[in-house]
């Protein structure tokens, strides 16, 4: 009876034994399962990583991503993607063109002499004016970002009103901020809320000075700058009538005071303008031909036969 008992006493001792040695295998292969698994996590994880570094190293950055962003239009714009700034009274017959570049310094000192004399034309019903803004100094020029920051801050100040526009362009013009050329100072957005601390209508603007800081209209900015070329005008100021280049009489090459050179910069403006557009209202001196008692009451004479309306496209 002991020998039978002793005998099931070692079986069931081995089967024990036998038992336990599967449940060690068992967890043996299965920590070696997690391991293989946790390390290919981990390569996929440090490929992935790696991937997305790549991505976003190849992702663009700046104004190149300005180009590819979701277009927001200031108000106030017409036109495919708002890039029509067309400013005046709507019952204006006629429609002058202004080609600019916020960094042109030839811009400044048209805009310095002669913009005041242009705004009253515009106020006075004389004509629309419709202004296309460039930033080929940033490109083609001393190379930089200030003629596209400074425009971005213009589609700001234009969402507000076409006042505020006109204004924070005339205050960016001016001797007092307009930079040198080579000087590209409105690429930086303090510089440009500073001058608009100069209007009234952006002076503390929260949703203006967010709209700058932000970049609201880079991607605007961009379809803008894009109609380079347009009409063939690739230098800047230019003003046209239709499809007609208007042109100013030249300054002569010769030493003068700041005081002289503006008074003959907006006589040669006023000259321009009376040629094309039929004298001033308030005046009766025909300047140009095919002006004069037929005209309209306000010296225009809208657009003519056959002539291409410049505010229908591109």
């Amino acid at each position: 009876m002991s020998n039978r008992n002793s005998q099931a006493s070692k079986t069931a001792a081995r089967e024990r034994i036998r038992a336990e040695r599967e449940r060690q295998k068992k967890r043996e292969k299965m920590r070696r399962q997690l391991i293989v698994a946790g390390s290919v996590v981990g390569i996929l994880a440090v490929a992935g990583g790696i991937g997305f570094g790549i991505m976003k190293l190849s992702e663009p950055t700046g104004w190149e991503a300005a180009a590819e962003a979701k277009s927001v239009r200031p108000a106030h714009t017409q036109g495919k993607n708002g890039t029509e700034i067309l400013i005046g009274d709507p019952k204006a017959k006629e429609t002058l063109e202004v080609f600019e570049d916020v960094r042109c310094p030839a811009c400044a000192g048209f805009e310095q002499s002669t913009g005041p004399e242009l705004l009253k034309d515009i106020k006075d019903g004389r004509f629309k004016v419709r202004f296309t803004m460039y930033s080929f100094i940033d490109t083609l020029g001393n190379g930089g970002e200030g003629s596209k920051n400074a425009l971005s801050a213009l589609g700001a100040a234009l969402n507000v009103s076409p006042e505020a526009f006109l204004k924070y362009k005339t205050a960016l013009y001016s001797a007092k901020n307009h930079p040198e050329e080579t000087d590209d100072a409105y690429a930086k957005d303090s510089v440009l809320l500073k001058v608009a601390a100069e209007v009234p209508e952006l002076k503390g603007n929260k949703a203006f000075e967010k709209a700058v800081k932000k970049g609201t209209y880079d991607r605007w900015t961009m379809d803008m700058t894009a109609l380079f070329g347009r009409k063939g005008v690739k230098r800047t100021p230019t003003f046209m009538h239709g499809d007609k280049t208007l042109a100013m009489g030249k300054i002569p090459q010769q030493q003068m005071t700041q005081a002289a050179y503006n008074a003959l910069s907006l006589s040669n403006f006023k000259k321009m303008i009376d040629k094309e557009f039929g004298p001033a209202k308030g005046t009766d001196k025909p300047t140009g031909p095919g002006k004069g008692k037929d005209e309209g009451k306000d010296g225009g004479q809208g657009i003519q036969k056959g002539e291409k309306d410049p505010t229908a496209g591109h």
